[in-house]
């Protein structure tokens, strides 16, 4: 699974950074998450990214068929 973050960010004309001061969270944590390099999620981050951007957790994600 990825995160679509930027995707949704995009189609609402937002920015990466108007996100990162939305969320509250440290840089790098920011960082990791929205490009795809974090291995878990809390969920009280996925709660407050679907507030956010107006989406259900279904939107953020999408399945990678790719082995790392």
């Amino acid at each position: 699974m990825t995160f679509r973050i930027l995707d949704i960010l995009k189609e609402k004309g937002k920015t990466k950074y108007w996100l990162y001061i939305q969320l509250g969270l440290s840089y790098q944590n920011f960082s990791r998450l929205v490009n795809n390099q974090t291995k878990s999620i809390k969920f009280e981050n996925l709660q407050a990214l679907c507030e956010i951007l107006e989406c259900t957790p279904n939107d953020l994600f999408e399945e990678y068929c790719g082995r790392e």
